[in-house]
């Protein structure tokens, strides 16, 4: 499976973005696709979640601000973030892995700035 990140850029304080990670090659109908997010010197930590199923899971740092949901070709996975924070500052990976396959995938990271 391979992952295409795109979407970052630089935000104000209080702005929106939207994050889009397109999934490609040997997609297993059943899999869960995240978005994480990682700054220099910080583990990189778990962001949103959805299943094929449409379900979804946030981290409690952007529970009402972030909404992540799934394409109508389900894999396109995209991240709307608003009411952005310095502190969302981060470049984002999309991920995908299925229970059924060995490897996981992770896409190449996009880079979002929020910044005055």
């Amino acid at each position: 499976v391979q992952l295409q990140a795109s979407g970052g850029g630089l935000v104000q304080p209080g702005g929106s973005l939207r994050l889009s990670c397109a999934a490609s090659g040997s997609i297993h109908p059943t899999n869960v696709m995240n978005w994480y997010r990682q700054t220099p010197g910080s583990q990189r930590e778990l962001v949103a979640a959805i299943t094929n199923r449409g379900e979804t899971t946030y981290a409690d740092f952007v529970k009402g601000r972030f909404t992540i949901s799934r394409g109508l070709a389900k894999n396109t996975v995209y991240l709307d973030m608003n009411s952005l924070k310095p502190e969302d500052t981060a470049v984002y990976y999309c991920h995908y892995y299925s229970d059924y396959q060995i490897e996981s995938a992770w896409g190449q990271g996009t880079l979002v700035t929020v910044s005055s």
